[in-house]
């Protein structure tokens, strides 16, 4: 039984930790300790202070009791003063005779020493049975002069202990020891951080300890009444010791009695903030010393307000706080009358927990979620208490009912992101948090609000676009060897609105490798193919190049090789104008040898420049370590870079280049991409809340605004061209691309990295499909995949459930301005021979003059406008070997009366058919 006549488990205290937890019980009987009491409790000869006890005639007690030095305790009689004090020493059978007196030290009491003489230990009345011959029992036989010697001291400590808290405070304030036991600092207990989405939906909770420190004049009355009336209904009465409890458990703790607490509110916080874990005599008059010193410095309510954010209340929750949350949904700062206050009954219920959060062997503990009959029987135990304290009206207890308490959570998690795709930022927040200057320590203090820019609907279409286990994702029928990321960025902001890395949050980071404690790459990253064109062109475009200019694809490199337009026949490309290509044509198709020349034009360094400018900081040679473009220059880039760069041979890392293509997405104003938009806390003396750390939105022009409004209007015919046009027409930019797949054998076969860029003004969006792990080669429907293959389908797919969910106003790009100069010195194509002259008579004059020609006149026009079209569809943009150019101008009609004439029904057909390379090349 407690103080207050409750039974008292070994659990009961509210220090218990949570299911995580491992510490031992502050009340545990596995045993004591019997080791000499620290150092603090000793004092150096010159400052003793001796008490004397009186020992029955014939008793063998001998053996020093001291608290910072020793104190001889013996028969005979002894006196203890206030002042000057002295006892004299006393044989045992004899009479006491007077010893010199001492010097009173002022404010202190002096008690003389008294003189035992040795007792054989055949003398009857000791500890342990006595037999009929007088000696002792078989239990003390087995006792070792070492454990006799332990057990008095522990006896005559405990002794030592009563009196002096017997004493009260004028001893207790006035001894040594109260001077030697130093009141610890106000604990700074350990809180969760909440990390949020941009809606304030709980994404995850980190830290050891789900607790929210609260301010505790904020805490509504009727809850620290409750807590009072639960575990210690007289707390406002008393000096932080409860006397009578204290003697008791003292007393039956160090003389093999029932281990008790027997603990005030004030001394239990004493307890918790000086850390006394184990159970000793020490312990419990350190416990004392400590609870009556906190009780000279702070006033009561701040008392109480300390040990309600320390307790703990079961189910992994610490603090008063965090079990409102939990079990009621409320906060304990709601004032009393407001909508959703604590009421009277729910405080009552979780005062009620604190005396045993959890279950253990021998008792189911007064969660009520575990043990409902027992937490009722403890919740009518406190509201009784709080009637008889005055602290609730007899209307009201009158009215009582027990509250329903929240069922424990099936989905409950150390982070509520545990096991999904959303959890893989978190390593990011963690990065971000250190770049904010929030130190490990601050974090780990905990109390922290993490408001991310996750947008939930765009996160949820990510993750429903792009993860194999979404039924609507094109992925979903994919082998389990390929793998995709999603990421969405608002391009005039730069926050992250929805990413999908990976399906297991504690596996490979496929949005940015980032490693599990966000400090560094877990991977190389990818090629990101024909997409990295983007920035060549921004390149090209300050140099004042045009989408006019022409290029040479038969050109070869100085080396004599050719340059690769992923497997595209070198006579169909540009529609058979292969020595004289547009710009303009090349971007749209995704011919590679335009780009090649661009870079070794201008040099490889300005397009890398560009990618750096654009968002792009980190990417890795064929071999060797990852370098860094922020912090090296053009010879590093030249020296572990060629041409090739130009079209996306080297390894970047997916959300850096979604960075880039939110800088070209918002027309050349880069924002830097993160995931974090406020770093919150509360004020714990105020209950206010305080912003620590925001985001910081710095625009920066990085491209000139009409060259940007030049390449969106080329992007802006590729979504249409790879057939993934968005809903309701909504205008978009994109460009495919893809890498080849690398067998290690230099057999460069099939797709490796295929991808898909681009955006609407309110959203750029970057797809990239791959291996998972090891790089694969990827197949479409048997064929080889491409960038407008199923990245491009998962692009459409996203940014149509975006717009549809948060009902985006449809927006245009800015109307597109042509810049450059079409002659640029930097392009090598042949300027194309004039169109042919018509040197055919004029249908008009021919049938005025020759009216027998005009008797065919339908056929005449079919043939003709059959041969003409067939031949501009075959011959022109769309071309290929079978573009009807050739069946339109053999199959003209036939007409046998001016061989050489147009005319006749057989018209030309095929026109247009293949379209000009298109799936052979698409982002090579």
């Amino acid at each position: 039984m407690n103080s207050y006549g409750d039974p008292q488990s070994a659990r009961a205290r509210a220090r218990v930790p949570g299911p995580s937890a491992a510490s031992t019980p502050d009340d545990d009987p596995s045993g004591y300790d019997e080791r000499p009491g620290p150092d603090a409790y000793r004092r150096p000869a010159g400052g003793r202070a001796s008490v004397g006890g009186a020992a029955p005639r014939g008793a063998a007690t001998v053996g020093s009791a001291s608290v910072g030095g020793r104190a001889p305790v013996g028969a005979g009689r002894a006196s203890v003063g206030a002042g000057t004090g002295s006892v004299g020493s006393a044989r045992v059978g004899g009479r006491a005779s007077a010893a010199a007196p001492v010097a009173a030290v002022p404010g202190r009491a002096s008690v003389a020493r008294a003189a035992v003489r040795p007792v054989s230990p055949a003398v009857g009345g000791g500890p342990g049975p006595v037999g009929p011959d007088g000696r002792r029992g078989d239990a003390q036989k087995i006792l070792t002069k070492a454990a006799k010697r332990r057990r008095r001291t522990n006896i005559l400590t405990a002794a030592a202990a009563v009196v002096v808290i017997l004493l009260g405070v004028g001893v207790v304030g006035g001894t040594y020891f109260f001077d030697d036991v130093e009141l610890p600092p106000q604990k700074e207990e350990a809180q969760t951080n909440v990390i949020l989405d941009a809606k304030g939906t709980v994404l995850a909770k980190l830290g050891d300890q789900n607790r929210t420190v609260v301010p505790q004049p904020k805490i509504t009355k009727v809850v620290q009444y409750a807590v009072a009336a639960a575990e210690d209904k007289n707390f406002y009465r008393h000096n932080g010791i409860d006397m009578k409890g204290i003697v008791r458990a003292a007393w039956n703790n160090f003389t093999g009695g029932d281990t008790q607490g027997a603990s005030t509110i004030t001394q239990q916080y004493a307890r918790h903030a000086a850390d006394l874990k184990d159970i000793s005599y020490n312990r419990k008059l350190r416990e004392a010393v400590i609870a009556r010193k906190l009780e000279s410095r702070y006033k009561k309510d701040e008392i109480m307000g300390m040990y309600l954010n320390y307790i703990y209340l079961g189910e992994g929750r610490y603090g008063i706080e965090a079990a409102a949350q939990g079990y009621f949904g409320k906060s304990v700062l709601t004032p009393a009358g407001d909508k959703n206050a604590i009421t009277p009954y729910e405080a009552a219920v979780l005062a009620s927990i604190i005396k045993q959060p959890e279950p253990t062997a021998s008792h189911k503990g007064y969660d009520p979620n575990y043990n409902p009959v027992a937490a009722k029987d403890r919740w009518e135990y406190t509201l009784k208490n709080m009637l008889e304290e005055k602290w609730i009206t007899p209307e009201v207890y009158a009215a009582r009912k027990y509250p329903k308490v929240k069922p424990v959570s099936k989905n409950s998690c150390k982070t509520c992101a545990a096991d999904k795709p959303v959890g893989m930022i978190m390593r990011h927040v963690n990065a971000e948090l250190r770049d904010l200057n929030i130190s490990e320590a601050e974090f780990q203090r905990g109390g922290l609000t993490v408001t991310t820019t996750i947008d939930p609907e765009v996160q949820k279409a990510a993750e429903e676009a792009g993860s194999r286990k979404s039924q609507e994702s094109p992925m979903h029928d994919k082998p389990k060897s390929y793998q995709a990321a999603v990421i969405g960025i608002d391009p005039s902001t730069g926050r992250v609105l929805g990413y999908y890395g990976g399906d297991n949050p504690d596996g490979t980071d496929y949005g940015s490798y980032m490693n599990g404690e966000g400090t560094g790459f877990s991977g190389r990253g990818q090629s990101d193919g024909s997409t990295n064109k983007i920035y060549t062109l921004a390149a090209a475009l300050r140099e004042n190049i045009s989408f006019d200019t022409i290029w040479d694809s038969t050109k070869t490199r100085a080396n004599g090789r050719k340059i690769n337009n992923a497997g595209a026949d070198p006579g169909t490309i540009c529609g058979g104008k292969t020595r004289n290509c547009d710009l303009e044509t090349a971007t749209v198709k995704s011919y590679n040898f335009p780009f090649y020349w661009i870079a070794d034009g201008i040099g490889r360094s300005k397009v890398i420049e560009a990618m750096r400018d654009a968002g792009i900081q980190h990417m890795w040679p064929d071999d060797g370590p990852v370098i860094d473009l922020n912090n090296t220059d053009k010879r590093t880039w030249e020296k572990n870079f060629d041409n090739e760069v130009a079209f996306g041979q080297y390894h970047v890392v997916p959300l850096e280049h979604a960075e880039g293509v939110a800088t070209i997405v918002n027309q050349g104003v880069r924002n830097k991409v993160h995931f974090i938009k406020t770093v919150t806390s509360v004020d714990p003396d105020t209950g206010k809340k305080k912003t620590e750390r925001q985001e910081k939105l710095t625009p920066k022009r990085v491209f000139d605004k009409a060259q940007m409004s030049d390449l969106s209007g080329v992007m802006a015919k590729i979504p249409a061209h790879a057939g993934n046009t968005l809903r309701n027409g909504r205008p978009a930019i994109a460009k495919s691309g893809t890498w080849e797949f690398d067998d290690g054998k230099d057999n460069h076969t099939g797709s490796g990295d295929t991808w898909f860029v681009g955006g609407i003004p309110q959203l750029a969006a970057t797809v990239w499909v791959g291996g998972a792990g090891n790089k694969v080669e990827l197949k479409d429907d048997g064929g080889d995949m491409f960038g407008s293959g199923t990245p491009a389908a998962i692009w459409e797919q996203f940014i149509n459930s975006v717009t549809k969910a948060l009902d985006l106003k449809q927006e245009s790009f800015p109307e597109r301005e042509h810049t450059g100069d079409d002659n640029s010195q930097y392009a090598n194509g042949v300027a194309p021979p004039p169109p042919p002259v018509n040197d055919q008579p004029d249908q008009n004059q021919t049938c005025q003059f020759l009216p027998q020609l005009c008797q065919n006149n339908g056929g005449n026009n079919g043939g003709n406008n059959g041969g003409n079209n067939g031949g501009n569809n075959g011959g022109g943009n769309n071309g290929g070997d079978n573009g009807g150019g050739d069946n339109g101008g053999q199959n003209d009609g036939g007409n046998t009366t001016f061989p050489g004439l147009p005319g006749g029904n057989d018209t030309g057909t095929g026109g247009g058919q293949v379209d000009g390379g298109d799936n052979a090349e698409d982002g090579g």
